[in-house]
């Protein structure tokens, strides 16, 4: 017999009206991602969330009997955004199957292209596509109270970014007339330059290969780099300052908005920036040369690091299929049963993963998605966690501050913090910024860590540069290593893309690709619910979000809703790939969000 307090939940949960909202595809970003959610208007939050993606490329397929050497130059073209990332970690896989080594110049070239792909993507992404969330104009559209408090809201940080008015930075927000919007849109014409340098081309680097770079060191070339960063510096020191203060003022305008995209502290971070003092790409030694990259590597649940060992990351991680269109692999060939330190691999490792893609209706009950579920196992409780990367910097400074080992001229990790020091420029003096560890793991949060990693790709880039004309200085100019490919041998890569975590695992049998699969930060981040029932970060940030905006349902936007999607920077190419078969247009809708047309 159901007690007073069940029946009154029961006759509540009745009572409660949900529209259906749906957004698909999701504006400015690439890629086709669909939001679909539950909406209770009477009580302001988002009831339900699904994510979706429909479409199917198969690259772990047809990966299957290439040669190894030719791995980055295919896998880059997974993305057209972050391909560059995808061919570094690719060779970072090569490097360790072909047992070879690169100079240490190579890997100062690669670590430069790297911090430029940070500054550029991070840039043209925080101002000029998420910054549109909250520029003037959209702002007037869903939340009129907050730009009247705008307008007479003094910036703390005025004489540091020039902004006198909260409302002055939104307005300067605003697309293709905003002043601070048309800057930025100026700074990525730079680090774009800075990549090419390094990598010859963007995005698809054309220097690149297993064993190190064919890129060409001189002085000129670092100058060249250098000349660039240094203008890239001086404007981190206005950037910084203007987005903190736009986003305090969000959780001063609208209490309670801290509860907007906020979830569990579930972060995942792979690492970045290899150094090659101590980098020798030996699986054995993975733990060692793991925690001397830049960007330290580790698992972060409820806001403590749970490891930092590159061995242990890699051979928990699990793929499952969840309510995705895919045959399971379990009783197929298995690739690898144990690491080369022999710790078993499980069958739902990428190393042992089958794909097989299997179409079907869309099904909110059932599978819905092109999607896997990647997950990490935590030995301690026996969970399988749907980590998220938020969008990549909240998770790279989360891990680095708590792990406490990066301490370079420009950079140091305190523990709880993350320092960066910024050097005198040619109209500003000396700053330093301090990352601290915040409260939540939600919306604003993974905003304001994007502008502050910028800040740190500029400062560890300045280091990379310092190391790299060392070489020159001393003589060492060699940027390659020779190598043989082996007929049996099994690697893996680990680097964060500019979303997240990236990792590349390969298998080769008789000189041939065996096995192959990519796995970045977007099947992390988008994937659906898993076997366990457990929901994808997006749909668990968005789901139970509240909701702030003034429009009723009728003019909803969902500004909320775009936010919290957009915090996690979306790139759907990378979690998804294409199907083509037999469909009829059955309606056509446009989006009512603004920047309908602005796809990333």
């Amino acid at each position: 017999m159901a007690t007073i307090p069940e029946t009154l939940a029961h006759e509540a949960q009745k009572k409660r009206t949900l529209v259906e909202m749906n957004w698909d595809p999701i504006t400015r970003i690439v890629g086709s991602l669909g939001i679909f959610t539950k909406i209770d208007f009477q009580n302001r939050e988002v009831a339900e969330c699904y994510s979706t993606s429909s479409i199917f490329r198969g690259y772990s397929v047809f990966m299957k009997g290439k040669d190894p050497r030719d791995a980055h130059f295919i896998t880059s073209r997974i993305c057209g955004i972050c391909g560059d990332n995808h061919a570094t970690c690719a060779v970072y896989a090569q490097n360790m199957a072909f047992g070879v080594r690169p100079p240490a110049l190579a890997e100062w070239i690669i670590n430069l292209g790297e911090a430029a792909e940070y500054m550029f993507d991070h840039n043209i992404f925080q101002d000029n596509l998420v910054g549109v969330d909250f520029c003037e104009q959209m702002v007037k559209e869903t939340n009129p109270g907050v730009w009247d408090k705008a307008q007479s809201t003094p910036s703390p940080n005025a004489d540091k970014h020039g902004y006198k008015t909260i409302a002055d930075i939104m307005t300067a927000l605003n697309p293709f007339t905003g002043t601070f919007y048309r800057e930025t849109l100026a700074m990525s014409r730079l680090t774009r330059e800075m990549f090419c340098l390094m990598e010859g081309r963007h995005v698809h680097p054309s220097t690149l290969y297993p064993g190190g770079v064919g890129t060409v060191a001189t002085i000129q070339l670092f100058t060249d780099y250098l000349v660039r960063l240094m203008k890239y510096v001086e404007f981190m020191k206005k950037v910084v300052p203007l987005h903190d203060d736009l986003f305090d003022f969000f959780y001063e305008a609208l209490p309670g908005y801290e509860k907007v995209g906020l979830r569990r502290t579930l972060l995942a971070c792979w690492g970045s920036y290899n150094d090659p003092d101590y980098c020798d790409y030996q699986y054995k030694n993975m733990d060692a040369w793991g925690k001397k990259m830049f960007v330290t590597p580790g698992v972060v649940v409820d806001g403590k690091l749970v490891t930092n060992n590159l061995v242990d990351i890699n051979r928990n991680i699990r793929i499952l299929l969840g309510s995705s269109y895919y045959e399971d692999w379990q009783g197929k060939e298995t690739f690898v049963k144990k690491d080369p330190l022999g710790n078993p691999i499980d069958q739902n490792h990428p190393w042992n993963q089958t794909t097989t893609p299997r179409p079907q209706k869309r099904d909110f009950n059932g599978n819905y998605t092109w999607v896997m579920s990647p997950r990490w196992y935590d030995e301690r409780t026996g969970d399988h966690l749907a980590l998220d990367t938020g969008g990549g910097p909240i998770a790279r400074l989360w891990s680095t501050a708590l792990s406490g080992l990066v301490d370079i001229n420009y950079v140091k990790a305190t523990g709880h913090s993350v320092k960066i020091n910024l050097p005198k420029t040619a109209l500003l003096p000396e700053v330093e910024f301090e990352w601290k560890i915040p409260q939540w793991s939600n919306t604003i949060e993974r905003d304001r860590a994007r502008t502050y990693f910028q800040a740190y790709a500029a400062a560890t880039a300045l280091h990379f540069v310092e190391k790299a004309l060392a070489e020159l200085h001393a003589g060492r100019t060699a940027t390659w290593s020779e190598f043989k490919v082996p007929d049996d041998a099994i690697g893996c890569g680990f680097h964060e893309a500019v979303r997240g975590v990236l990792s590349h695992h390969v298998v080769i049998r008789d000189g041939k690709i065996a096995n192959y699969h990519p796995y970045p930060p977007t099947p992390w981040n988008a994937n659906p619910r898993d076997i366990y029932g457990t929901p994808g970060p997006y749909e668990d940030a968005v789901q139970n979000t509240p909701l702030f905006e003034e429009n009723g349902p009728d003019k909803f936007k969902g500004i909320d809703i775009m936010r919290t999607v957009r915090s996690f920077d979306p790139c759907l190419p990378c979690g998804v790939h294409m199907y083509v078969g037999d469909g009829r247009t059955i309606e056509v809708q446009h989006s009512p969000m603004f920047g309908a047309a602005g796809n990333k």
